[in-house]
This record gives structure tokens, sequence and C-alpha cells, in this order.
């Protein structure tokens, strides 16, 4: 199944679970993004448009870009009717994005990066796409979660921490990530190709998972399970 495929077969399902802006790690990545009226910023792979959206009502210019045209679809269907509109834009963000060089105050990627296959490739365009001044926040199943109470890990079951693959989540409550699976990397990779194209980690956050984890997953709930991390552009 190619990539645009993967999201497309479940872009249905996922539109109509919505995503609570207030839970930890979504507050953190918007916090930590700090934007102001009259940014203009890029979510990379925006799905079905909830952080796109919820930065636009902050009055900045948002355009979100996705693989998958029929979570567009959705993402433009739950805009609010004379609300902050958000303009979408299908492609892909690690081959060809369509935007020039320094134009973006912020781009900004909610769980997008492991679904992404080419790390280098979108970061290479991350680079080229903000300004001087501009920042990079993206959000991440910890690099470091070993998984436990029936969710899968952020490496294969049948791997180790080491092993840096694609592969498809067989625990039962991680539903999405058994239809399109994900690719693990280590801590190390994200850090060192960040560097590597010209972008400096400012802040890291770890938020904790929900407070329902502590009852429903209280193993899983004692691991770091997300990572929120802002990057500037290193100075030269």
């Amino acid at each position: 199944m190619d990539v645009n495929s993967r999201y497309d077969a479940v872009a249905d399902d996922y539109a109509s679970v919505a995503i609570d802006v207030t839970r930890p790690v979504t507050a953190a990545l918007l916090e930590v993004c700090d934007v102001t009226a009259g940014d203009c910023v890029l979510d990379l792979a925006c799905g079905h448009g909830t952080v796109a959206r919820e930065i636009a009502r902050s009055g900045a210019t948002v355009i979100g870009m996705d693989i998958s045209e029929r979570l567009l679809d959705h993402a433009r269907s739950l805009d609010p009717p004379g609300g902050h509109a958000v303009a979408y834009v299908h492609g892909n963000v690690a081959s060809a994005v369509g935007f020039g060089a320094d134009e973006f105050d912020l781009i900004v990627c909610n769980f997008g990066l492991s679904d992404i296959d080419d790390l280098d490739g979108v970061l290479n365009n991350v680079r080229r796409a903000l300004r001087p001044a501009g920042r990079f926040v993206f959000s991440i199943l910890h690099p470091c979660f070993a998984g436990a109470d029936d969710v899968s890990g952020s490496w294969a079951t049948h791997g180790t921490y080491y092993d840096e693959l694609f592969w498809r989540a067989d625990g039962e409550l991680s539903t999405l990530r058994q239809q399109v699976g994900a690719n693990h990397r280590m801590l190390s990779t994200y850090v060192n190709t960040l560097q590597q194209h010209g972008l400096s980690i400012d802040v890291i956050k770890e938020p904790r998972p929900e407070e329902s984890w502590t009852i429903d997953r209280p193993v899983a709930a004692r691991q770091p399970v997300y990572l929120v991390v802002r990057c500037l552009i290193t100075a030269t």
C-alpha cells in the first residue's frame, strides 16, 4: 500500500474522532508554538485540521498540508462557517513543497514526523521554508516509550529500541498505528538529523499522558509517552 493509500483508507474513521486541544500533549504543542496574530504558519501532515484551526483562531494565516486528499476534505468540512479559514493544500511534504524560501514564521507538525518515511526530505523543506527567525514545532510518540497495557511502544514488538524501521503496531489500543504503521527512530536520530538540517532544539517538553491513563494504563503511564520539541534556525 503506497503512502497516500495508507491515510486515505483511514480518513473517515480518523476524522470522526475529535482531538481535544486541551489534552496534555496538544496543549504543550500549542504553548510552545507561541503564535501571535499575523504569523504565517504551515501545519505539516495536518490531517483533518484540528491544530491548524486552533492556530488560526489566534489570528495567524494558516496553510495546512497533508498527503491524504480525503483527510483534507474532512478538514475543509470541519472549518467553521465565517470563522478563521485555513487554506488546505494536498502534497507530499518530504518531496515537493510548493512554497518559496523564507515563507513561514512557524511550521508545526503534530504527530506527523514518524508517519513521514523521508525524514531528511521533510526537514530539508522545513529549513528552506522557514524565515530567519522562524521556529519548527513538532510532537511525536516518545522514541523511548516501551509500551504496556495493550498499548504498543515506539519500536517494533519483535525488535529493540535500536532497530529503526517502519512497522505496524499490534497493541489492542494502538488502533491507528495498526492500520497505517509508523517509523521508529531513535531519539539521537531525530536530534542529529535536525542539527544536520540547520535546526537547533530550543525547547523540549515531555507531557504526561492523559490522567485517565493512571487508572486505565498504569504501567504505560509511568513511562515517557509524548515528546514535544521546538527548534530554531541554527545561527551561522
